[in-house]
């Protein structure tokens, strides 16, 4: 069944309330996970039969109970105290209601973060206080400030930082070492793009809860909202409801006696039941049956609601996820051969070239794309070209750039959707550049890209040909009927 749905607790869906999602972010074992579980325990965010699952799986496997456990959907994850997959809750606050992510922390299921990240409003992000900790999430390849740096390219312009494990020993409610992890953190974030001065920092404990819905008398020197309360503090996100849909799939699943279920956020514009949709790059189009959300069915889904919605005459195996859904009827999405990009080129150790072929991540897509032109070089600040058609980028480089895909892939311009026209370029376990689609070409990228190996193949092989020694020609072979043997004088001849 799909997270859109199974794993919801509370009653029914406020749609009277404006509906906003946060993502929790961090290096891994930084407590996300036990921070949403306090909050859902507190709150009643989880139906009884499910606390009672896990109570009885935690006593027949043997292991302690812990506020994570309550939030942890696969076994898998109990086992190992990792978040793998993206877990999904909900509860309601004075102002919002709120859909909580807990995104994985660790680097080997970063696909799962940023996708948690393309479907988030406001980014929480999580810091582990105890000595080394910290300091392991903040260096050069620390997931904290990886996460820092895809919530701002993913658009999540809104951030919660939270100081947690406050109670640990090397710590023991230090107001000086809460000083020393939001002054670092600051620089991290206005470096990345962020303004840290409207940032609230919040010192807590999730595992026994100061500062998670009630104030802690531990540290009076804190005088800021507990982490419940500032959840109502963020500004509402703005909705695009007057652009044509867009909705990019996160998931798709048979339900039995339901049908094909495609599950994914509505980005701009709104989706009703019988509306004709198409689903790019694969060109389907079908009509949309019902839709629902937390366990409530809709007349409608608005920008911002992440929905199940049961479409006709399609099998699961026709869609994947990182497709786009948009109605048939007005812009719909379309495959796309080739994007104008302008990127910047963050932590690479070498140089790229034309012809690289990374991972982008576009909202819920992950692809190969090859870089098919490097046009120019250009000022990060005034976009002015610098240099024309450079053989090179290095760090810290500025461009604009052709990106031919590897696979059937649907983006969209930024100027015109923004959450469809960002994305993340990730490379030997890190995230090397950033960027956004300045413009598109509609078409078959599959056969773009074959044309590009075709010519790179033909290229090398021009090059093997022209590097190779000369072959060295044989001697003439004697003419027929002829002998070149000398004579040898005969014996006894003087």
């Amino acid at each position: 069944m799909s997270t859109a749905t199974a794993n919801q607790g509370g009653g029914a869906f406020d749609r009277t309330k404006v509906h906003v999602t946060a993502a929790l972010v961090g290096h891994v074992d930084c407590g996300k996970t036990t921070l949403m579980g306090h909050v859902l325990y507190k709150r009643d965010g989880l139906p009884k039969r499910t606390k009672e699952r896990i109570a009885e799986e935690e006593r027949l496997s043997g292991l302690a109970a812990r506020f994570g456990s309550w939030v942890t959907r696969l076994s898998v994850e109990r086992e190992r105290g990792i978040t793998v997959d993206v877990g999904q809750w909900r509860i309601s606050t004075q102002r919002y209601e709120w859909t909580l992510l807990d995104t994985p922390g660790h680097r080997d299921f970063i696909k799962n973060t940023i996708g948690g990240l393309s479907r988030a409003d406001v980014g929480v992000v999580v810091v582990a206080a105890p000595l080394g900790e910290f300091e392991a999430g903040m260096c050069r390849n620390g997931q904290t400030r990886e996460h820092i740096l895809l919530c701002f390219t993913m658009g999540v312009k809104q951030l919660i930082v939270v100081v947690n494990k406050m109670d640990d020993r090397t710590v023991k409610w230090s107001e000086s070492r809460f000083n020393e992890i939001k002054d670092e953190v600051s620089i991290i974030l206005s470096k990345t793009g962020f303004n840290a001065q409207k940032i609230p920092f919040i010192p807590l404990s999730a595992w026994q809860g100061d500062n998670v819905i009630e104030r802690s008398s531990r540290m009076p020197w804190y005088h800021g909202p507990t982490f419940f309360d500032a959840l109502d503090v963020v500004e509402p996100p703005k909705r695009p409801v007057e652009k044509p849909l867009r909705i990019p799939l996160s998931d798709v699943y048979f339900i039995g006696g339901v049908g094909t279920v495609a599950v994914g956020k509505v980005e701009s514009g709104i989706l009703r039941p019988s509306m004709v949709i198409t689903f790019a790059p694969a060109n389907i189009t079908t009509e949309v049956k019902s839709i629902e959300m937390h366990h409530t069915v809709l007349t409608e889904a608005k920008p911002g609601d992440y929905v199940g919605f049961n479409v006709k005459n399609v099998m699961v195996d026709d869609l994947e996820r990182g497709f786009v859904a948009g109605d048939a009827k007005n812009n719909p999405p379309s495959p796309i051969e080739s994007f104008v990009a302008t990127i910047i080129v963050l932590n690479h150790p070498g140089q790229i070239r034309q012809g690289y072929t990374p991972v982008f991540d576009f909202h819920t897509a992950h692809v190969s794309c090859c870089f098919a032109e490097i046009r120019s070089k250009v000022d990060r600040r005034t976009g002015k070209e610098i240099e024309a058609n450079p053989t090179s980028l290095r760090t810290g480089d500025a461009a604009v750039v052709l990106v031919v895909p590897t696979k059937p892939l649907c983006v969209e311009v930024f100027s015109e959707f923004p959450q469809l026209g960002r994305f993340s370029v990730r490379d030997i376990r890190q995230t090397i550049a950033v960027g956004i689609v300045k413009s598109k070409t509609v078409g078959n990228s599959v056969a773009k890209w074959n044309m590009i190996q075709r010519k790179a193949v033909e290229a090398e092989q021009a090059q093997k040909r022209k590097l190779a020694p000369p072959k060295k020609t044989p001697p003439a072979a004697p003419p027929k009927g002829k002998n070149t043997t000398k004579a040898h004088p005969k014996k006894g001849s003087s």
